[in-house]
């Protein structure tokens, strides 16, 4: 409503004084403000702030009249009436200084369009040149208590209990009458007047008294602290003609102050609070209405010590209070009690070190023109104390401009500056998904801005430090501010965009009176005293008048709105001297000639737009609908007004200026509200008043004879008529509604909202009959549900079931401390934030309280697709536990169970439940599992349900409240479940719980996940951080030895701390854990037993050792290679049509072709191959090359040519090491560093070029190619097959390595699988397993899938090798490798790829050198066996077989 923003100003009166300010009263206007000291009367201007006139009282006189004390102005602004201290009263003439005579005026450069001004308009912003003349002094014999101005007389309280009517004019005797207290009857209320109780006066006179024009009669506060009104029973006011009521129980009243808009007297106490009441219509009682005072909720150290109330101010448009006690401080309320400020708390109080700051204490305030500063006058005694300090410190301070020595004398006035909510003046709600707030030359808004996502420079309201340069204060806070409309821009940040308003309309016409904002968000319009500007959010341009005559001839007078490109005005037009309703288009110029002009006949005080209608009320009490209608016939477009109704009011409003805001709804009550008829929300059918804190609804009156619509014309179809008036609700401040309509979420569309002060919020929500029922007769269509809220509300998004408003933020600034502190330094820097509030949990709840679940369901189910539903739910649930279960007094009808029952209905409940559990204390849990159910059931539904994150969740409750065994009955199950879902995170979580758990920590819930866990990015890791080195030198060759060193990985991270302690608990997950990967192997599930084993850093070769003859055998080879081609998305192979006359058929061809290939340049583009999946010594080797070339596809869109390629350098080095016989020995670095190319590839590559040769292949030879690239599998499957294959090899498992080996068909794998079969360590089963398996594939593929056979008939010769050999063993030396000469000739059948050195004579099982890219996918595994683990002879072969070094470092 009102925020303060920045630091008060001090204003120092120039002139040199031993006498400070103690009082200040302003003129009817708030331009002028008397400044009283003891001998001088001041008289400052408002906008420039300056000092116009000051009257200095001679000695002789200042000792005759005494000091004075109070002001007041006539209301024409022509006198001031000063009492002083010894019962005088002294008149002064505000005198003008004549035609030319200006104090101050403003000077323009030359050529400025502003200085051929039209004749009056210089007044508008001159300081005028003003004189003070004293008139006879009037002495009233008695101390004066009260001064009161009425419209031709000046009313004066003196404490002998008289009351003194003085002419303002004539200043004889006969202008002058005395009335005496006691002669005034005072009762309860009027009808009990002429009988009943009346109060004894004797001695009592009037403390404190104020005229409420709307009420016509005197809120008086009496000198026994009594509080009363005086009702004049005719217009003059005599000894007999005056009649009191007076406030029951009420003895410590202090100062009073009226509310004429809203009919409200507000009393100060001496207990510190402000009792608000208002007058009984009927009785003319006076009825409490509300109360202002601090709580000792927010504010626990000063609730009580504020001391008794001083001072009460209602800003000017009476939307909020002023409130300031005699120990000092101030506080803001809005009219109906909603706190907004209070300087008596945090920043305002404390300083940063915690340290206390005394409260500013106040001897009189005054609010300035249209509430945009408050003229705050300190205490004396507040001043003295600082006078010394304020030396040396207010010499450098800019705005005051005072010569240093006299700083010590200078009075201050402080001037704190606020901006406020176009709600307070201009109430037009057509739009009201934005907030808009102005200051005094500035508008605040919430929309995003579509235009400039870039530049937000000017939208941090206070953050002016660097205007022109990037600085980090101006970043974007919101990246989709683009977006014009929706949750995004208005919620994504909490800055506002800020529009600065052109200082040439602010500087003639300040201050600014109305303010609007269309529904887009995107164009503003403001009118100040004269004329109106609007600004366009798309060009960031102001349009103002051309002709600055047209915009001084008219004042806006009843406000603003925009109607789709229009600002519609409600003007009085000075040259024709009437009112007028005009509609300015928006993007014409801004001139009378473009404007369509509707006459009025009587002055309008409040507009409104609906739809195409505009409402007005006039000054009459009639409230007149237009109809708008655009009209494109000329070249600018423009709208044709039309009169459709007008509705006399003044039956029902005692007084015009009682109505606060007017609005046109399609609200309706009757039994219109059926699901059948929505297109009736479009309709304007009921008018919405707010009449001094009442809404008051007149709807259509639909019970006379209906004409159907289509039997009329359009054009003369007669309104309805309206109904009497009836009385929604009472205290309302604001009203909010739609006219847009939304099938999904009629609830809220067609609801009403009203803001009701300290009472939070109302919703007037229509009940809707579920499926098209027929309603009960006994239900109402319509409920008043009302609900609290944390924020002042200033807007409602409907749908998105939020408010908007904002708040007070303080900012405190060190620097500014120290000895000399300022008067202005006692106060932080103030900003103003944009707040929003959900809302929906409170009306779900209303609504399950009245019993009515089933529209509280239909309610949540339209919102559930918001993002924040879950929130509403936890909410809610969270509310209703935290007051049933704190209550001292048992709940007789608890909520809880209805919550927990109307929560099931959606399948958010168990997460909402959980959620909320772990946010509420420990000691509520039972409360909460006795409503909602058992947590191990709750448990049980989230896995039946696959919801494991939140089972999680449950289980740290589990853990709270059973014993341990049950929770880790319960985490086993998690766990099992969470391996078998492949939740890896949440199994390592497990693994640690249940540690915990048997590590006796019952008490606490598992920490949480510490950085030493296996990172979830995938298994490759392992490579990433290792560097590998496959160094041999030429002597292993000769030797002729390999030696297997097996490695078992060990569990990282913190499962391996506590082995020693927890050996039971260990052996317990790893049961756990190899009763998984047995029964993933018996499933064949390959591809998750990789992913468990690198992501747990489960030890696979270990267990698979100990498992090589029980479940790591495979029954069926067919099914397991089925299953694989399935699991790794691996293409089952096809052959070719010409396969039969193929050039690639025998082997010489495909070597020839080989070589050629590797020897082009050409084969730049297709040796984009082995990238990972073999060890670079043996690409050749493990593949024919055009394996090597099918990797090429899976590799085009990372590039397109293995120069480009950053990821194959391996590739090269294996090819080219061939051909150069660089074959001694080089060790390849970690695989990050390899992703980069190194010097040394490209050394090769030139090698390469120097005998490079075209190619040129035949067109058979191209198909070949394409169907063996065709017949690959993806990438990654590849490498993780590999990977597996090297795992299986490691643990001997023979028979997965020759599934493995036929689908990646890799004749050397199963060559060498052969020859270990030949060894003495491999039991006869096995080799009959692999035999029986091999002839089975044969078969199968003989039938089902003759891709295999090219393949099957290429290994022919092992496979005879295998039937022989299940005879007789074959000696190991036939399994050397071949010399190193017969590399690039001899063939084999095996596609010129012979046998490798002796490091690669198992193949692949050595694929440690795989360069993995760094950006693997995080699904990926291998964790391959971690390093410092001692190594282990293998089985299958002794030392004499060969040394086969595999080194981790």
């Amino acid at each position: 409503m009102y925020f303060l923003t920045g630091w008060p100003r001090r204003l120092l009166c120039p002139l040199r004084s031993e006498e400070e300010p103690f009082y200040i009263q302003p003129s009817s206007q708030r331009f002028y403000f008397a400044v009283l000291s003891e001998t001088q009367l001041s008289i400052w201007f408002s906008r420039p702030s300056v000092l116009i006139v000051s009257y200095i009282e001679s000695a002789k006189a200042a000792a005759q009249f005494g000091f004075y004390q109070k002001a007041e102005w006539k209301p024409d602004d022509s006198m001031i009436a000063v009492a002083t201290a010894k019962g005088y009263i002294l008149l002064f003439d505000v005198l003008g200084g004549g035609d030319d005579k200006y104090l101050y005026e403003p000077v323009y450069p030359k050529g400025s369009p502003r200085v051929k001004v039209t004749p009056g308009y210089k007044e508008e912003q001159c300081a005028p040149a003003l004189s003070l003349e004293m008139k006879k002094p009037v002495d009233l014999e008695a101390p004066i208590t009260s001064l009161q101005s009425l419209q031709e007389d000046l009313l004066v309280c003196t404490a002998d209990g008289y009351l003194h009517v003085l002419h303002w004019d004539g200043l004889g005797s006969n202008g002058r009458k005395a009335i005496c207290l006691t002669t005034i009857p005072f009762s309860l209320d009027l009808q009990s007047a002429r009988g009943g109780p009346s109060l004894d006066l004797e001695g009592v006179h009037i403390r404190c008294m104020e005229y409420c024009v709307t009420l016509d009669g005197f809120a008086v506060v009496l000198s026994d602290g009594r509080l009363g009104f005086i009702t004049p029973l005719s217009n003059i006011i005599t000894a007999d003609q005056l009649q009191g009521v007076w406030a029951a129980d009420v003895t410590d009243g202090t100062c009073v102050a009226v509310n004429n808009k809203y009919r409200l007297m507000a009393f100060g106490c001496a207990s510190g609070s402000v009792l608000v009441y208002m007058i009984d219509t009927t009785t003319g009682s006076m009825q409490l209405s509300h109360k202002l005072e601090l709580t000792p909720k927010h504010y626990p150290d000063t609730y009580n010590k504020t001391g008794p109330v001083k001072l009460i101010c209602w800003s000017p448009d009476y939307s909020v209070a002023m409130v300031t006690w005699e120990c000092g401080g101030l506080s803001l309320w809005s009219v109906f009690g909603a706190h907004l400020i209070c300087t008596l708390g945090e920043d305002f109080a404390y300083r940063s070190d915690g340290t206390k700051k005394d409260p500013i204490k106040i001897s009189s305030m005054s609010w300035g023109a249209e509430g945009y500063h408050l003229w705050v006058i300190p205490n004396k005694q507040e001043r003295r104390t600082q006078e010394e300090q304020q030396e040396e410190k207010e010499e450098g301070e800019e705005v005051e401009m005072v010569p240093p020595p006299q700083s010590s004398q200078q009075a201050g006035i402080l001037q704190f500056h606020f901006i406020k909510s176009a709600l307070t003046v201009n109430p037009c709600t057509s739009n009201q998904e934005q907030v808009l707030l102005h200051g005094e030359d500035r508008l605040y808004l919430t929309c995003g801005d579509p235009t400039q996502v870039h530049n937000t420079s000017d939208t941090h309201a206070h953050t002016h430090l660097h205007p022109h340069d990037s600085s980090p204060l101006h970043h974007p806070p919101n990246p989709e501010s683009s977006l014009s409309q929706g949750l995004s821009t208005l919620l994504g940040h909490k800055h506002w965009h800020v529009v600065q308003i052109h200082s040439t309309y602010l500087e003639s016409n300040w201050p600014i009176r109305f303010a609007a904002i269309n529904t887009e968000g995107q164009c503003m319009a403001v009118a100040g005293r004269r004329g109106l500007a609007h600004y366009s959010l798309f060009t960031r341009k102001w349009k103002l008048f051309g002709n600055i005559t047209q915009e001084q001839n008219m004042t806006v007078t009843g406000g603003l709105a925009w109607w789709k490109d229009f600002v519609v005005v409600a003007c009085y037009n000075f040259i024709d001297q009437q009112e007028q309703l005009r509609l300015y288009q928006r993007s014409s110029n801004l001139d009378n000639a473009f404007a369509s002009v509707t006459k009025l006949h009587s002055d309008t005080l409040l507009l409104n737009v609906f739809r195409d209608m505009v409402i007005l009320f006039r000054a009459d009490c009639s409230i007149c609908l237009y109809s708008i209608e655009r009209r494109n016939d000329s070249p600018n477009p423009t709208a044709s007004v039309e009169l459709l109704q007008e509705v006399s009011m003044s039956r029902y409003i005692p007084h015009p200026a009682l109505v606060v805001s007017v609005t046109l709804t399609s609200v309706r009550t009757e039994t219109g509200i059926t699901l059948k008829a929505p297109q009736q929300a479009c309709m304007a059918e009921s008018i919405m008043l707010n009449l001094a804190g009442q809404l008051i609804m007149l709807h259509r009156d639909r019970s006379g004879p209906q004409v159907r619509e289509k039997e009329t014309p359009a054009n003369n179809k007669k309104q309805l008529p309206f109904c009497p008036p009836v009385v929604l609700a009472q205290c309302v401040e604001n009203v909010w509604t739609t006219c847009r309509s939304n099938r999904k979420k009629r609830h809220l569309l067609e609801a009403l909202w009203l803001s009701c002060g300290e009472a939070g919020m109302k919703v007037w929500l229509p009940l809707f009959p579920r499926d098209h029922r027929k309603p009960h007769s006994f239900l109402s269509r319509r409920i008043m549900l009302p609900f609290h809220i944390n924020i002042y509300p200033l807007a409602v998004l409907f749908e998105d079931a939020l408010v908007l408003g904002a708040s007070n933020e303080t900012v405190l600034y060190d620097g500014l401390q120290g000895s000399s502190e300022p008067l202005e330094a006692l106060f932080p820097f103030c900003t103003v934030e944009r707040t929003s509030q959900i809302y929906l949990h409170h009306i779900l709840r209303q609504l399950l309280v009245r019993n009515l679940g089933e529209q509280a369901l239909m309610l949540a189910q339209s919102c559930a697709s918001l993002p924040y539903f879950p929130h509403v739910m936890e909410l809610m649930v969270h509310v209703v536990l935290e007051e049933e279960a704190t209550s001292r007094e048992p709940i007789p009808d608890p909520l809880l169970p209805t919550v927990a029952k109307f929560i099931t209905e959606f399948p958010l409940f168990l997460q909402t439940i959980v959620h909320c559990a772990r946010k509420t204390e420990y000691a509520l849990w039972n409360y909460l599992f006795a409503a909602v159910g058992n947590p191990k059931d709750l448990f049980e539904g989230c896995l039946m349900a696959r919801d494991l994150d939140t089972a999680a969740s449950y289980l740290i409750i589990l853990q709270n409240m059973e014993v341990p065994a049950v929770s880790r009955q319960h985490a086993t199950l998690l766990f099992n479940t969470a391996l078998e879902e492949g939740k890896w995170d949440l199994c390592r979580h497990m693994i640690r719980f249940l540690k915990a758990i048997g590590s006796g920590e019952m008490e606490t819930p598992p920490p949480t996940p510490t950085t030493q866990e296996p990172s979830s990015s995938g298994g490759f890791e392992f490579f990433r951080n290792r560097s590998i080195s496959l160094s041999q030198s030429a002597d292993s060759i000769t030797t002729g030895k390999f030696n297997l060193q097996k490695t078992f990985s060990m569990p990282t991270g913190p499962s391996a701390k506590g082995r020693d302690v927890e050996c039971a608990e260990n052996m317990y997950i790893d049961m756990m854990l190899w009763r998984h990967a047995r029964h993933l192997l018996e499933q064949v599930r390959l591809r998750d037993l990789g992913c468990f084993s690198a992501q747990l850093g489960f030890e696979l070769i270990g267990w698979l050792c100990r498992e090589r003859n029980r479940v790591a055998r495979v029954d069926d080879f067919v099914l397991a290679l089925k299953r694989l081609h399935k699991d790794f998305l691996w293409p089952f192979p096809v052959i070719p049509v010409g396969s039969l006359s193929s050039p690639l058929k025998n082997g010489r061809c495909r070597t020839v072709l080989s070589t050629r290939l590797l020897k082009s340049q050409s084969a730049d583009s297709l040796l984009n191959s082995d990238m990972d999946t073999a060890p670079p010594q043996a690409a050749p080797s493990n593949h024919t090359w055009l394996d090597g070339i099918g990797e090429r596809t899976k590799d085009m869109d990372t590039a397109s040519s293995a120069h480009s390629n950053q990821h194959s350098p391996q590739t090269h080095d294996a090819f080219l090491s061939l051909l150069t016989n660089k074959v001694e020995e080089y060790s390849i670095g970690s695989a990050t560093d390899l992703t980069e190319t190194s010097s040394v590839v490209d050394g090769d590559w030139t090698m390469v070029d120097e005998n490079s040769s075209t190619l040129s292949l035949s067109q058979a030879e191209l198909e070949h190619i394409s169907m063996e690239l065709a017949n690959k599998g993806p990438h990654k499957s590849q490498v993780q097959l590999r990977y597996l294959l090297h795992v299986f090899m490691e643990a001997g498992c023979l028979e997965w390595c020759v599934v493995i080996g036929l689908i990646l068909r890799d004749a050397n794998v199963i060559k060498q699988v052969i020859s270990f079969l030949d060894s003495p360590e491999v039991p006869a089963e096995t080799v009959q397993s692999v035999r029986n398996g091999l002839l089975a594939v044969d078969t199968w593929a003989s039938t089902d899938c003759l891709g295999y056979k090219p393949f099957l008939n290429l290994i022919q010769p092992h496979l005879q090798q295998l039937m022989d050999s299940v005879a007789e063993q074959v000696q190991p030396e036939a399994f050397q490798p071949a010399s190193q000469s017969s590399k690039l000739s001899g063939s084999e059948g095996l596609g010129g790829a012979t046998l490798p050195r002796p490091e690669d004579s198992r193949g692949a099982a050595a694929p440690l050198g795989m360069a993995l890219p760094s950006q693997e996918p995080a699904g990926g595994f291998p964790r391959p066996p971690s390093e410092d683990c001692p190594p282990e002879q293998t089985e299958e072969q002794g030392d004499e077989e060969g040394a086969y070094d595999c080194t981790l470092s």
